[in-house]
């Protein structure tokens, strides 16, 4: 396919997909989007994911350069927001971490490893012991039921499909150029000498043979009744569990950890084990309404960790970014765009992102 060479595209409209074509209109840029969905895209990781921003927590399961991303997503995300001229919840009141007594265990895993990271990244607040008057302080509707927990100051978290819609009606204002239902690969575009970006996430496999599914189960309830003011993680030998509150009274409750690139409904045991999860740190979720179970597949890499790879000469791919979407996007995003400014990126060194060639070397 041939564009004029002052067009840029950008495969798949994912959040980063959205984000890139934004910033590049937004700089000026003729930018033509593709995408292999429907506009509404409900089956897309973004749309399903919990959108928390908590890199103190995600330290637990991930490299410091990840939480480094995160940190720089507290700060970018509200200046993001602010360019979209739409309505985004966005909150910052820090994360609460429990735990039952039979996984006291885990806890002191978890524990050693926040102490690991304070120790390598000293800017970071620090977390804070809670006894169970403390966690009642924190969070009235738990009382003290949890006889200890965890807060991780300065964490938030945001509305994904608010900011889905946000970046939807940005892009129409920018006259970016949308075409859904409209798979399309860099091979495609082999005649194209500007700019593309494939953003694609798991329907790159076929580009990047390390890509691979690990299949995520969430379930969005509706609670009106439970009043939780930040989201609360609860500690498991098996995968983190969340409960993140959104605006009203609903709540994501995830998120299962599989290696699976398998689509097909919730499983009745991932259910049972997330709303239990859910019931037992607060009992009024007995009287919530399931309003969603959904299922998707996170796109990761061999190591978890994100890339970016040069295909060839203004031709970059961005992938793997697993659980970690919304809280590394951010420095994602602005590490491609001093790319695209400079052939290099200082963001990208700061936070060991690594950058292949494509050929097998780092660069």
């Amino acid at each position: 396919m041939s564009l004029h060479t002052d067009r840029t595209v950008v495969l798949g409209a994912g959040l980063m997909g959205r984000l890139l074509a934004c910033e590049l209109a937004r700089a000026g840029r003729t930018v033509d989007l593709y995408d292999a969905s429907a506009r509404d895209a409900p089956a897309s990781a973004a749309h399903v994911a919990a959108a928390m921003l908590a890199p103190l927590a995600e330290s637990a399961v991930t490299e410091l350069g990840v939480v480094g991303m995160g940190c720089h997503a507290l700060v970018r995300w509200p200046e993001l927001i602010a360019t979209l001229g739409a309505p985004v919840f966005f909150q910052q009141q820090g994360t609460l971490v429990l735990w039952h007594r039979q996984d006291g265990a885990e806890a002191t895993r978890f524990q050693q490893q926040l102490a690991n990271t304070a120790r390598a990244m000293p800017q970071l607040p620090a977390a804070e012991t809670l006894d169970a008057r403390a966690v009642a302080r924190l969070e009235p509707a738990i009382g003290e039921r949890f006889a200890q927990g965890l807060y991780l100051p300065g964490e938030g978290q945001l509305d994904n499909r608010e900011l889905l819609a946000a970046l939807l009606h940005r892009l129409q204002t920018l006259g970016v150029a949308l075409h859904w239902n409209s798979p399309r690969s860099p091979a495609d575009f082999s005649s194209h000498d500007g700019w593309l970006f494939d953003c694609r996430g798991l329907g790159a496999r076929s580009d990047w043979a390390a890509l691979r599914g690990v299949r995520g189960e969430v379930i969005r309830v509706h609670a009106p009744e439970v009043s939780l003011a930040r989201p609360t993680r609860l500690l498991h030998p098996r995968y983190p569990l969340y409960i993140a509150p959104k605006p009203g009274g609903v709540f994501v409750i995830g998120a299962t950890e599989i290696e699976s690139d398998d689509l097909s409904p919730a499983s009745v045991r991932s259910t049972l084990e997330l709303l239990s999860a859910a019931y037992s740190v607060h009992p009024g979720f007995a009287e919530a309404r399931v309003i969603e179970m959904a299922a998707q597949c996170r796109p990761t890499l061999r190591d978890n960790l994100p890339a970016l790879r040069w295909l060839g000469p203004r031709r970059l791919q961005i992938n793997g970014l697993y659980r970690h979407g919304f809280l590394i996007a951010p420095a994602m995003l602005d590490a491609v765009m001093q790319c695209i400014e400079s052939g290099h990126s200082a963001l990208a060194e700061q936070f060991a992102l690594r950058i292949d060639s494509g050929t097998g070397v780092v660069t």
